[in-house]
């Protein structure tokens, strides 16, 4: 989904701060209150990111199609909906070629939009070819229209757990928006197999993913 961007630390990647993150999840500490919490999933999210970059860009467009094609399998009927994409980012799975499908199907897309810090994302309808401009990150976000809202909502993950709770890049967008939605859409989480962790240790602002789709699954 859209971004939830940790604005400290997506420049570059650092080291672990310890030697604990080199142990078996089932082997570290938890982490006691939601400063050691924010650590945590600093260190997690940069070893996560660095480990989707290394894949080679011909695997990720391969996995990406497979995303695509379980993404088919849950939605269904397209014609009439409108769904919420993402531009993809450091190393996310390339949905650009689903999206076109979707507008050719009779749905509707839309791409996500900062508004700033601290507020819920905005959702704009855009369909490729339309005119884009570069947003927060320099992330391309469509350069005109009015506000939309999405009956599915597809969102990037940084990290995945068993329970389908999100790790993104840190910033609170992706759960600020969900709560200020006036109806629930379908929210699926994308990502690869690589980056399922044991857990991302919930707090009571995380909202689950509805859906969880991979290469290899859909759950």
């Amino acid at each position: 989904m859209g971004k939830d961007h940790d604005d400290q630390g997506l420049a570059h990647h650092a080291s672990p701060p310890c030697f604990t993150q080199e142990l078996e999840p089932e082997l570290r500490a938890p982490p006691s209150d939601w400063t050691d919490v924010r650590r945590w999933r600093k260190a997690e999210r940069e070893r996560l990111i660095a480990a989707r970059l290394a894949v080679s860009a011909d695997v990720r467009a391969a996995m990406s199609q497979r995303i695509a094609e379980g993404l088919d399998r849950i939605v269904g009927e397209i014609a009439g909906r409108m769904v919420s994409l993402y531009w993809p980012f450091r190393g996310e799975p390339d949905l650009r070629p689903w999206m076109a499908a979707i507008n050719a199907r009779g749905g509707r897309t839309a791409l996500p939009i900062v508004v700033e810090k601290d507020r819920p994302l905005i959702f704009r309808a855009y369909k490729p070819g339309g005119r884009l401009e570069r947003g927060v990150w320099n992330i391309p976000i469509p350069a005109e229209g009015d506000p939309v809202l999405p009956d599915i909502v597809i969102s990037p993950i940084v990290g995945i757990d068993p329970a389908n709770y999100r790790l993104g890049y840190g910033g609170g967008f992706f759960d600020r928006t969900l709560a200020a939605m006036p109806f629930k859409p379908l929210v699926v989480g994308v990502g690869y197999e690589l980056q399922r962790i044991v857990t991302i240790y919930p707090q009571p602002h995380d909202i689950a993913m509805d859906r969880i789709v991979t290469e290899a699954a859909t759950a």
